[in-house]
């Protein structure tokens, strides 16, 4: 059972959350459609596009096409999608305003980070890095690294535990339905920010706070802990 002086630890989505990473995945994205023959994807439609991983990513682009491939292509598509990614990672992907700053702020209380995205871990790893935060997660947790996404909790729980948190002890940010759900069967806190990847405006998804800066979060937090 965790105490009131165990650390708080923040579990963070990537996409949309902690990096507005759309410029590079949609490019990468019109990269691989181009060269398997389809149309390109307006960016506009990246809100509804991302958020659950590349593989996703391409599937709801195919289906947005009325296009349908064998998992076979599909496969090949995904790989090509993850090498060309990693080539531009950062390009286009910045933090959004904030995050470095109410880091900071939820460290002076004792807070502790980690990262649970649906990206795989290789990427999400690489991109924090270019982006210069990927020191400040104590875990950092891909759609492949336990083998298991979200809105599954297990990916939360086990980044937890990775990451010497305490379930009791977290709280989870995201942007979308995904990470409320996530959250929910975790039965942990979540905080949305509403600038993010969702199709719909994530208020209606029912999470525990709407934050729409990243310096709302220290205030957001403390309300649990």
């Amino acid at each position: 059972m965790a105490a009131q002086t165990d650390p708080v630890l923040y579990v963070f989505d990537l996409d949309g959350t902690l990096a507005d990473t759309a410029g590079d995945l949609m490019g990468t994205l019109d990269y691989i459609m181009v060269e398997e023959g389809f149309d390109t994807t307006p960016i506009a439609d990246a809100r509804a596009l991302l958020g659950a991983g590349a593989r996703a990513l391409l599937v709801r682009a195919l289906a947005q096409q009325n296009q349908d491939v064998t998992p076979e292509r599909l496969e090949g598509m995904y790989a090509r999608f993850l090498v060309h990614y990693e080539g531009r990672i950062a390009d286009d992907s910045r933090l959004y305003p904030g995050v470095v700053e109410a880091l900071d702020a939820l460290e002076k209380r004792g807070g502790v980070f980690a990262v649970c995205t649906n990206k795989v871990e290789r990427p999400a790893k690489l991109l924090l890095e270019k982006l210069g935060v990927a020191d400040r997660f104590a875990f950092i947790c891909g759609q492949d690294t336990f083998g298991i996404a979200k809105p599954d909790p297990r990916p939360l729980l086990k980044t937890i535990e990775a990451a010497g948190g305490k379930v009791e002890r977290a709280i989870m940010v995201g942007d979308s339905k995904t990470d409320i759900a996530t959250a929910r069967a975790a039965e942990i806190p979540v905080i949305v920010v509403d600038f993010g990847y969702t199709d719909r405006p994530v208020s209606e998804y029912g999470p525990d706070r709407v934050i729409s800066h990243f310096d709302e979060l220290p205030a957001a937090a403390a309300e649990f802990y």
